[in-house]
């Protein structure tokens, strides 16, 4: 079985289940995308991760990765083995004492895991083949007023877009440590927009 390297692409809204969120795989050398369909939850763990935001207390995920450091396990990497009626199978490949197991988990469970132990994602080219679509894009960038992984926010006033930058750094604190990531992403572009002009 052929083993086909991913790469997190990103997050945006689900066109086909409400409330949900299409986490969006691409091979590491080639064109074709993995969509898979996630949780809110989930989707906020995994943009968390990969927009470089760190609660102030650890969520499942952190605290599953805290708790796997603390007695020594590691994860070598996630295999997206199987797609049966719609559903993604996954297996954690993790190691102890130089001992290799492997466990069932979900792939966004999965995902949200390899991104904390900075592993990497694997599926098979017959997922690939069955699942995956070509995307003819000049960019993987997001196009303009998309995020490109945090989930979308609601509209909102930003009283924040006329702060001074100091001003801005505290409410991000602030933000962080209300758990309001969505508005933390928020004014964390908004400080790398000002501070890269």
């Amino acid at each position: 079985m052929t083993k086909v390297k991913l790469n997190i692409l990103g997050l945006s809204n689900s066109q086909s289940q409400t409330g949900a969120y299409a986490l969006i795989l691409t091979e590491e050398h080639g064109r074709r995308r993995l969509p898979i369909i996630i949780g809110a939850f989930e989707a906020q763990s995994i943009a968390l991760q990969l927009e470089g935001l760190f609660p102030p207390r650890p969520l499942t995920h952190d605290l599953f990765h805290n708790f796997a450091v603390a007695f020594k396990i590691n994860i070598l990497e996630i295999n997206i083995h199987k797609l049966e009626e719609g559903v993604f199978y996954s297996v954690l490949v993790c190691e102890k004492d130089g001992i290799e197991l492997k466990i069932d988990a979900r792939t966004s469970d999965a995902v949200s895991l390899a991104l904390r132990f900075k592993c990497p994602i694997y599926t098979t080219e017959d997922i690939l083949r069955k699942a995956g679509i070509y995307l003819e894009v000049e960019s993987d960038q997001p196009s303009p007023g998309q995020k490109r992984n945090m989930p979308p926010t609601k509209p909102e006033e930003k009283k924040w877009k006329g702060s001074p930058l100091k001003d801005l750094e505290a409410k991000l604190n602030e933000a962080i440590n209300n758990e309001d990531y969505e508005k933390a992403s928020e004014i964390r572009d908004e400080i790398k927009k000002r501070k890269s002009k």
